[in-house]
């Protein structure tokens, strides 16, 4: 008697942890597995997988480990263009379809469905404020109509939402709604200075989401069609005042995001001017030197950085003179080489690289080629090949310095520079490296 009755006394809390994320994936021969991870704030937890069958469908038992949070499907590679959001709030099975083509749609799950619901809705009524400035209307009544529906649709869902993990989202959703009417330009401006505005940074919630950095990516990217040097700043400013003082590890996160992007972008100032006013300092206290180390070597090699100078030895008729790299002068062009003469690739292209710049102009283009090596013996036989190269030897190899310096991951390894030493171009390839100097 006592076992049945501790057995019912346990029902209900294995009932609660018996929960799942479920669904049909569609069509079920482009997928084989679905992986769910926890998000946090800086990333995300491998938590299981399950196989998808021969119909598209899938499950993942979720046990009492499994915390109320974001949760991540992933279902391809790369990840980070396989995957998506949903809400788990530890009370009902998740329960979705995906499409590679129609989308995701959420079957089962209260939180989910009603964020579907709420941006669906929004995202009508933002295509009617855009058809109202794109016919170049000025009719007021119809203006203050689409944003009464607009207030009207903010307020209900908030309503609906109460006590729900998805109030979060609608409430750092909410829409700018003019007090009158206001012409486009007005409306656009209104619009970007408050578009953060009931963003809270501090909620773990919204950290661990992609809506976060997808705000604060629109915020900084989608703002304008033209975008210069200065207004990215101003942008970037406006997301670290609105981000808070307190809130640095989320402030890094962001930031670095930002600043990728704008390496992507090659906004090479952008990107320095987020290193050095915030993200440096943020990565040193926060101890992440990987990310620091990132972020520096960068900017030693940005385009139009100056090269960072290291001592060079010249053999002038049988006499060593030390020079540096900023010392040399007898070129208008410098291709700066990092190389091995243990590297395959690098014995290879290293005679091509040869033989192309003796076609150019006399004085023209100086090759500096600095060889990363375990001994000297292989560097010494192997140099006598190209005796109007500056050579520089740089022992122990990876662990050389100027390897984080110049940010060295692989030999061959190529810099264009003029006689400033400025870093004009970083080709990726010999034939990338050729093509630069057809142009200079």
């Amino acid at each position: 008697m006592k076992k049945i009755m501790l057995a019912l006394a346990l029902m209900p809390s294995l009932l609660m942890a018996q929960h799942s994320i479920q669904g049909t994936f569609s069509p079920a021969n482009e997928f084989t597995y679905a992986f769910v991870y926890k998000s946090n704030p800086t990333g995300a937890v491998y938590i299981d997988r399950a196989k998808v069958d021969e119909n598209g469908r899938f499950k993942i038992q979720l046990d009492s480990t499994s915390t109320t949070g974001i949760y991540k499907i992933v279902y391809g590679v790369p990840q980070q263009d396989h995957n998506f959001d949903l809400i788990y709030n530890g009370k009902e099975d998740v329960i979705l379809d995906f499409s590679l083509t129609e989308g995701l749609e959420f079957k089962e799950s209260n939180e989910n469905k009603l964020w579907a619901s709420y941006t669906n809705s929004i995202e009508m009524i933002n295509r009617a404020i855009s058809n109202f400035y794109s016919q170049d209307s000025d009719d007021e009544a119809a203006f203050r109509d689409i944003f009464k529906t607009l207030q009207e649709t903010q307020d209900a869902f908030e309503l609906a939402s109460k006590n729900t993990m998805v109030s979060v989202f609608i409430a750092a959703n909410k829409p700018y709604i003019p007090v009158s009417y206001e012409d486009v330009a007005t409306y656009s401006t209104n619009l970007k200075n408050t578009y953060l505005k009931h963003v809270d940074f501090s909620n773990p919630l919204l950290q661990s989401s992609e809506f976060l950095s997808d705000r604060v990516m629109a915020y900084v990217f989608g703002m304008s069609a033209n975008p210069t040097e200065e207004f990215y700043k101003q942008q970037i400013d406006g997301l670290v005042n609105y981000i808070g003082a307190d809130n640095s590890e989320i402030k890094m996160v962001l930031l670095q995001a930002v600043w990728n992007n704008m390496v992507k972008l090659e906004e090479s100032n952008v990107a320095n001017y987020i290193t050095d006013t915030y993200l440096l300092e943020l990565a040193n206290n926060e101890k992440n030197d990987m990310l620091a180390a990132q972020l520096v070597v960068f900017k030693n090699t940005a385009i139009g950085t100056v090269a960072k100078d290291f001592p060079i030895t010249l053999d002038q008729k049988g006499k060593k003179v030390n020079t540096s790299l900023h010392g040399l002068s007898k070129a208008e062009h410098y291709v700066l080489i990092f190389w091995s003469s243990e590297c395959s690739h690098c014995l290879s292209e290293l005679p091509q690289v040869r033989d192309f710049v003796t076609t150019m102009t006399n004085n023209k283009v100086q090759v500096v080629a600095y060889g990363l090596e375990d001994n000297e013996a292989n560097w010494k036989k192997e140099i006598a090949n190209y005796p109007n190269f500056i050579h520089v030897l740089g022992l122990e190899k990876w662990n050389n310095p100027i390897t984080g310096v110049y940010g060295i991951e692989l030999t061959p390894t190529y810099f264009v520079l003029d006689k400033d030493k400025k870093i004009v171009a970083k080709p990726h390839s010999l034939e990338e490296l050729k093509t630069v100097l057809k142009t200079l």
